[in-house]
C-alpha cells in the first residue's frame, strides 16, 4: 500500500512486532493492537497473502517494512498574522510472505 496517511515511525513499531510470526498469529494479534498502523498493516498482510494463492496457516511474515513516503505540508495561523507549519507524513507499506517449510522428525 502506497501514500498511506500514516506517520511511518509510529507504523514501525507495529510492523516490528509480526516480523518472522506466522500470519494467521499476526493478523490475530493485530486485530486486538488499538494502532491505526495495526488496522492499515492487518489489511496489507491479508492482501499478501490471498495475492500468493496461501492460506494464513502456511506462511510466515518473513519482512514488514515500513517506508516513509512525501509529506504534505500545511500552515496553520498563529498570533499577530504569523504562521506555524504543520507536516501531515505519509507512509508506504511493504509486506513479504513466505511459505514454511516444515522440519522432517
Amino acid at each position: 500500500m502506497r501514500f498511506i496517511r500514516l506517520s511511518p515511525l509510529k507504523a514501525r513499531l507495529v510492523a516490528r512486532e509480526i516480523q518472522g510470526m506466522n500470519a494467521e498469529f499476526a493478523l490475530a494479534s493485530l486485530e486486538f493492537m488499538p494502532n491505526k498502523a495495526a488496522k492499515i498493516i492487518s489489511k496489507v498482510l491479508a492482501s499478501a497473502v490471498a495475492n500468493g494463492g496461501f492460506e494464513p496457516e502456511e506462511v510466515i511474515v518473513s519482512s514488514c517494512r515500513i517506508d516513509r513516503g512525501p509529506v504534505l505540508k500545511r500552515f496553520r495561523p498563529r498570533a499577530r498574522g504569523s504562521a506555524s507549519g504543520i507536516r501531515k507524513p505519509t507512509s508506504h507499506v511493504f509486506v513479504e510472505v513466505s511459505k514454511t517449510t516444515k522440519k522432517e522428525d
